[in-house]
């Protein structure tokens, strides 16, 4: 049975120690550089928004991360992410090595300017 979570602090708190650290460094990372992004569940994990579009999901499984960076997240950095195993949207950082916080944090930038472009396209 799986289970449903309101918060994306009682999804991360409901993982061994260990887990939990590299969630909330994910987590860190998002609002370090998007401050005003919102947060929420959706899909049953954490979910971050910047101008009512997704930005960045991420979730916990018991051998990796998935990181969900939209496809273009994941086109735009191809070349960097070629050893991680990947699907259709999402990347996997095994949990047996230390996250790749500066790639994590090059793609988090990278969505919030492309976010950025659209609403002002969308505004102007």
């Amino acid at each position: 049975m799986k289970i449903l979570f309101k918060t994306v602090d009682a999804y991360i708190n409901a993982f061994p120690l260990e887990i939990q650290e590299k969630l909330n460094a994910i987590k860190e990372i998002i609002f370090e550089n998007a401050p005003d992004a919102t947060e929420s569940i959706s899909y049953g994990m954490p979910t971050y928004k910047t101008h009512k579009k997704p930005l960045v999901y991420f979730a916990a499984y018991p051998k990796h991360i998935g990181f969900y960076a939209t496809p273009t997240g994941q086109e735009v950095f191809a070349d960097d992410l070629k050893s991680y195993k990947q699907g259709k949207g999402s990347i996997q950082f095994p949990m047996d090595v230390p996250l790749p916080v500066v790639l994590i944090t090059r793609i988090v930038k990278f969505r919030i300017q492309e976010n950025e472009a659209e609403f002002k396209k969308m505004n102007s």
